[in-house]
């Protein structure tokens, strides 16, 4: 009985070990934000950080699982009530977050322009990065 409780528990751990994590992310150089925070960011709430630098939010492309995991955990969103939010935005003037097809673009936009912001795959992430909000499956 001991042999089994231990086997079950080192692959309870094994599993947790390798569940994904993933985190919002910004070029080292912007200040701390909440989760509160980074939602309005998002949803273009808020479109500027205290020294006047204009804030780019990116996102996934519309399907990409992380997208969907993103809205999900951080905007506390489904893809289609998002939709319906961008719907209502677009009659008010504003636009959604530009979009990239992959982590690699994001990447690269992150670590050249100030003010963006967007989420990765914690792998992904290098020490030009600030990491704001974290999260795993």
């Amino acid at each position: 009985m001991r042999i089994l409780g231990r086997i079950s528990l080192l692959c309870l751990l094994t599993f947790s070990a390798m569940a994904d994590e993933y985190a919002v992310v910004s070029n080292a150089k912007m200040k701390d934000l909440t989760l509160l925070e980074i939602r309005a960011i998002f949803l273009k709430k808020i479109t500027l950080i205290s020294d006047d630098t204009e804030l780019v939010p990116i996102n996934l492309e519309a399907m990409d699982p992380l997208r969907l995991k993103f809205e999900k955990e951080v905007l506390g969103m489904s893809f289609s009530r998002l939709k319906s939010y961008w719907i209502q935005e677009h009659y008010l003037g504003h636009r959604p977050p530009i979009s990239m097809k992959s982590q690699e673009s994001i990447k690269a936009f992150i670590t050249k322009v100030d003010g963006s912001i967007g989420y990765l795959n914690i792998e992904n992430i290098d020490a030009n990065m600030k990491i704001h909000y974290r999260w795993s499956d």
